[in-house]
């Protein structure tokens, strides 16, 4: 059961709300995960001091990086309707597309902000020292390494995530007659978000490294395969899926409350601009 896209001003504003309320609720689930995928060890890395340290990037960055992802998103879901690329085998595909390129555009803030937030996890330097350090030593460009890196772990993960989630919600929506609730969402995006948050913790460990690595070194470089060769040789599976537990569930949670604030917001905001525009008329 198909929905019509929402105008991209409600996209933009209702993945702004999502944004910033799943990424500071759950702010100390992703420190522990970046901490334990980090190469100096989860004690060494803080363990679970400072566990908001970072926090101030993550909430300038989140509006602005869940909104663009939607705009993308939503274009694309309706640049794939308005050519008729519907039905069980093409919608799936329009919907990976779409949060692909919803990732690559997000991606443009997304990894600016994890640089930042990621290092001040990982030590005891506030947002804005690290931010100073990464423009004195690398310049702007070291704000963006791992942009690749992260392109690459996203991708795959929205790939998965976004046609799970609206295979869910249509699926939901069909056998109850009527489009689903945002609480039923809420679930859907639970489920999709645990699927390929499990799936994808190699890659997502990867691009910790690499973000994380000293300027020069070998893994700095962001060779994602050499990367995770080099994990699997010296820590083996596990080291592959190191913060398995609370990335997955950072992001059942988070897909829950994203994807539910999401469709309440977008919702509501709909049902007030078609309230006002019935009272000009």
């Amino acid at each position: 059961m198909s929905v019509k896209a929402p105008p991209l001003h409600i996209a933009l504003l209702s993945g702004s709300v999502a944004g910033i309320c799943v990424d500071l609720s759950l702010y100390p689930l992703d420190t522990v995960k970046t901490r334990l995928q980090s190469s100096a060890g989860f004690l060494k890395a803080g363990g679970f001091r400072g566990i908001f340290s970072g926090v101030g990037a993550a909430a300038l960055g989140s509006a602005p990086t869940a909104g663009l992802f939607f705009c993308a998103y939503e274009s694309t879901k309706q640049f794939g309707t308005s050519f008729g690329l519907v039905g069980s085998f093409r919608e799936p595909v329009t919907h990976l597309v779409a949060a692909s390129i919803g990732e690559v555009t997000a991606c443009l803030v997304r990894v600016p902000v994890e640089v930042v937030k990621q290092r001040a996890q990982a030590s005891r330097g506030t947002s804005a020292s690290i931010l100073k350090t990464v423009l004195r030593d690398e310049g702007a460009r070291g704000l963006y390494r791992g942009y690749f890196s992260t392109v690459v772990r996203e991708i795959p993960f929205s790939a998965i995530q976004f046609p799970l989630w609206e295979f869910l919600k249509s699926s939901w929506g069909r056998r109850q007659g009527c489009p689903v609730e945002p609480w039923q969402s809420s679930l859907c995006g639970a489920i999709a978000g645990g699927v390929a948050a499990g799936l994808t913790t190699p890659l997502d460990v990867a691009k910790t490294r690499i973000i994380l690595a000293e300027k020069g070194s070998v893994t700095a470089r962001g060779n994602i395969p050499s990367v995770l060769k080099d994990i699997a040789r010296t820590s083996g599976v596990r080291g592959l899926f190191a913060g398995l537990v609370p990335r997955t569930l950072w992001v059942s949670i988070g897909g829950a409350i994203f994807l539910g604030i999401y469709e309440k917001v977008k919702i509501s905001m709909v049902k007030i601009e078609t309230s006002l525009k019935s009272r000009n008329l």
